[in-house]
């Protein structure tokens, strides 16, 4: 079956940096668009970054010039790259991985506090 494991998460305060990593198997991932989803508490689930099949990329406004996404197909693993954190930046991050089909990994919280 398909699975998507988020790891990476963690305490970090403002200003800081972390890169979350998301590992597929189940799937042929170079086929899919991914994305990184993010849900803060009484928040909808929103957009942050997507990475087509063919590279091409895309970001929330709220992120631009300070996440990057990134994938590497030989290891099935999706990365984000994050920089310049901010406590609104608070949430629980979710990779997703489409093509016809939503997967979705478990989550991973992501705390950005001092």
């Amino acid at each position: 079956q398909v699975k998507l494991v988020e790891s990476g998460g963690g305490l970090v305060q403002p200003g800081g940096s972390l890169r979350l990593s998301c590992v597929a198997s189940g799937l042929i991932f170079s086929m899919y668009d991914m994305s990184w989803y993010r849900q803060a508490p009484g928040k909808q689930r929103e957009l942050v970054a997507l990475i087509s099949r063919d590279y091409i990329t895309n970001y929330a406004d709220s992120v631009k010039d300070r996440f990057t996404i990134s994938r590497d197909n030989a290891m099935n693993t999706l990365y984000l790259q994050m920089n310049s954190l901010k406590t609104e930046d608070t949430a629980v991050y979710y990779c997703n991985g489409n093509r016809m089909t939503n997967y979705w990994g478990q989550g991973i919280q992501v705390t950005v506090s001092s």
